[in-house]
């Protein structure tokens, strides 16, 4: 049964999607907070990717809701719901290779989106000063002038963020984001996801236990398709079930 909480940012209720009879995401219920960051874990094939999926349009659910401010989103186009507000980051980086930094944060600003604007847009100073503030943000100051083809394989991950981050989403969705990076680039991630959910909620699918401990406020695990189990780490830990299906392992 659907209730009728309007408190969250986003309420995913009974969400369900079959693909020939198999349920990759079986009646799924989560609600995330406003600034809130949130982590989801389970085995591969858990249906953690496509649960994002979902909330972004790429795949249209079977029943139940996804609303994001109220607004329900199923049904509607992927860019509507990017227009809304929804940001999203895929496990490997889509950034544009021959630009420089800047020129990939700047062709990421929303002015630069729209069609007539896009065919005007000059990078005034209020521009400017984002892109420059967003790349302090994500540790990429120094490397403005750089082409992105040139960047560390984890500085190309932060460079992804940070193309999300000056579209200003309200709700940001990020797919195993450490994913082949250094021990000091996952602690500087740790950091950045920590600051960047200050204002906008933050939905991280990780598989790295150590580095959820470090920035989960609050964890959704997923096994076959449905919610296992959901609470703080140390709760999550203690879990008998989740040690059974995922941690154990």
């Amino acid at each position: 049964m659907l209730s009728s909480n309007t408190d969250y940012l986003l309420s995913i209720e009974d969400l369900t999607v079959s693909f020939d009879g198999f349920k990759a995401v079986d009646n799924v219920t989560m609600y995330v907070d406003t600034d809130e960051l949130r982590v989801v874990i389970g085995p591969n094939g858990a249906g953690k990717t496509t649960l994002l999926d979902l909330i972004c349009g790429k795949t249209a659910a079977s029943s139940g809701s996804i609303k994001f401010n109220q607004k329900e989103l199923r049904g509607l186009a992927e860019h509507k719901i990017v227009a809304l507000g929804v940001g999203r980051k895929f496990q490997t980086p889509s950034i544009y290779e021959n630009l420089t930094v800047y020129e990939n944060l700047e062709v990421s600003y929303p002015a630069a989106h729209k069609v007539l604007p896009a065919l005007f847009f000059k990078t005034t100073a209020e521009v400017d000063n984002e892109i420059r503030r967003i790349a302090v943000e994500i540790y990429l100051d120094e490397y403005l002038d750089m082409e992105a083809s040139l960047l560390s394989h984890g500085q190309k991950q932060w460079l992804e963020i940070g193309m999300l981050l000056i579209q200003d989403p309200e709700l940001l969705m990020l797919d195993e984001p450490v994913a082949g990076m250094s021990v000091k680039e996952r602690e500087q991630t740790g950091d950045l996801l920590k600051r960047i959910c200050k204002g906008r909620s933050v939905i991280v699918i990780e598989h790295d236990m150590d580095f959820v401990e470090k920035i989960a406020s609050k964890v959704t695990v997923l096994h076959q398709g449905s919610v296992l189990a959901e609470g703080n780490m140390a709760e999550i830990q203690k879990n008998e079930k989740v040690i059974e299906v995922y941690l154990g392992h």
